[in-house]
């Protein structure tokens, strides 16, 4: 029987790569083998983004790419899934036509039986979720699927590090976003379920995981009887996990930056010191247009918060320059705030007008190119230079990193000494000479030097290769508010 082969590229954030993980996951069950060249392929995957216009258009270009394959081989299966083909799923055909499946992100776990029926009866299938103005709540909310079938190691990009989905959906409605309906109801994941999947991730090997939701720290399940397992609940479950070294989480809401949560990531050994917490904007009025449901003073205020809480937490935030209204004295606003926040790294974006998004039905889209290109430019110099004081305080510190493998960008490629790199428990990107034996493995490194993007260390001498703990939380100001976990 001819082997069947599988190719697959991905667009977007990490809820897209553990889509694919678990899309190709179910295809190798069913006899099929991942290929990386498309030319090889009998079913070709393109997992798709649309938070932003160039996320879609390499799509297209890829899409494009492969026509003259696909007429030389009529029999092979080209399919787009996720949330562009939630969005957009006409429009993909008649841009492409040659697609044969289009597949939403509520339905990804229909593919392999998709890809028969496109097989069987060559013609094209569509598997899509509910609007979310098609019908009720609960009904819209089950045809929005969680999909998490059994892992499989080999198609994560680290065998000891995984994705966790304990949410899936979003309820905020964000004018700017498509992602309420791309990906649906907010739909919070059992804990049970969860704690489960963390221990079969760490029979497999896994040593981080991360926990992914649209707005991660919102994440609540009613157990019934009045009981709620919060995150700082699940976090806490989570941390007995036995092997389990780290857990992070991203990406978070600052309204529900609870006290119950920064209590869980101050206490908890594993949990790593780190918090990805979006802005935005830096003006009132930008996050009113934007419907962040917040200002800019209140974000001052959950930061200081943050960081009373949970002594040394590296914060890093999101910033959208450009969106539609937003004047010069607005602008300033941001970079006012950047200077006084002083994040570890901010990913700053230019504003992408999205069909299907409020913003595109109420405010235009009044800010030239140029304009976004030089507020970008201008944020960003504002955040390195605040990156760089960050990053050079921990020059002469002692740190621990868990290595992740080679360094892309290393110059030490020959015999087993190589560059190699890892992240700190605040998720701070460090670069030393080590052997490959410490892939995998939790080191100590003596900080030596630093970028604004990176640190740069040397393994300790006398090194033990093997697990390193975390160190125990650091003290409090007096004062702090203490608030215990409720454990399910």
């Amino acid at each position: 029987m001819p082997e069947k082969t599988v190719y697959i590229e991905t667009v977007g954030c990490q809820m897209n790569v553990l889509d694919s993980e678990l899309v190709i996951g179910a295809l190798k069950r069913k006899g099929y083998v991942l290929t990386d060249a498309a030319a090889d392929a009998d079913v070709l995957l393109f997992n798709t983004c649309s938070v932003r216009e160039h996320a879609e258009e390499k799509v297209y270009s890829a899409l494009g790419r492969i026509a003259p394959h696909k007429k030389r081989n009529p029999g092979t299966v080209v399919g787009v899934i996720g949330c562009m083909a939630q969005k957009d799923q006409e429009k993909i055909r008649a841009r492409a036509p040659y697609v044969d499946m289009v597949v939403g992100t509520g339905q990804l776990g229909q593919i392999p039986a998709l890809i028969d029926a496109v097989k069987e009866t060559r013609q094209p299938q569509y598997a899509l979720s509910l609007g979310r103005s098609d019908g009720g709540r609960h009904e819209v909310e089950a045809s929005f699927e969680s999909y998490d079938p059994v892992r499989d190691a080999a198609m994560r990009p680290t065998p000891f590090q995984a994705f966790v989905r304990i949410q899936i959906g979003c309820d905020k409605f964000c004018t700017y976003c498509v992602v309420p309906s791309t990906r649906g109801p907010e739909q919070s994941r059992h804990p049970d379920h969860l704690v489960a999947e963390v221990r079969q991730l760490v029979d497999q090997g896994c040593k981080e995981v991360t926990l992914l939701g649209q707005t991660v720290n919102s994440y609540e399940y009613a157990l019934g009887d009045g009981r709620r397992s919060r995150l700082s609940d699940l976090l806490a479950r989570m941390h007995d996990t036995p092997g389990l070294e780290r857990i992070k989480f991203v990406t978070n809401y600052p309204k529900d930056m609870t006290d119950d949560l920064l209590d869980a990531v101050h206490e908890l050994p594993k949990v790593c010191k780190y918090l990805h917490v979006p802005v935005q904007s830096g003006c009132d009025e930008v996050l009113s247009r934007m419907k962040r449901n917040y200002t800019a003073s209140f974000y001052m205020e959950m930061l200081a918060r943050c960081r009373e809480m949970v002594p040394g937490v590296a914060v890093s935030s999101d910033f959208i320059v450009g969106f539609c209204g937003e004047t010069e004295e607005s602008f300033q606003k941001s970079m006012d705030l950047v200077a006084k926040a002083k994040f570890k790294n901010s990913f700053i974006f230019k504003y992408s007008e999205r069909p299907g998004t409020k913003a595109m039905d109420r405010f235009p889209d009044d800010i030239s190119e140029d304009v976004k290109k030089r507020r970008n430019n201008d944020l960003l110099m504002v955040q390195n230079a605040n990156s760089l004081v960050d990053h050079r305080a921990w020059i002469g510190r002692t740190v621990e990193v868990l290595v992740e493998g080679p360094s892309r960008h290393g110059h030490r490629e020959a015999g087993p000494v190589k560059q190699l790199i890892g992240r700190t428990m605040t998720d701070h990107i460090t670069v030393f000479d080590g052997h490959d034996r410490l892939v995998g493995q939790t080191v100590t490194l003596d900080v030596t030097d630093a970028s604004a993007f990176t640190l740069y260390g040397t393994v300790r001498t006398g090194e033990q290769v093997g697990v390193t703990c975390a160190a125990e939380p650091a003290p409090r100001e007096e004062g702090a508010k203490r608030i215990g976990l409720a454990l399910v």
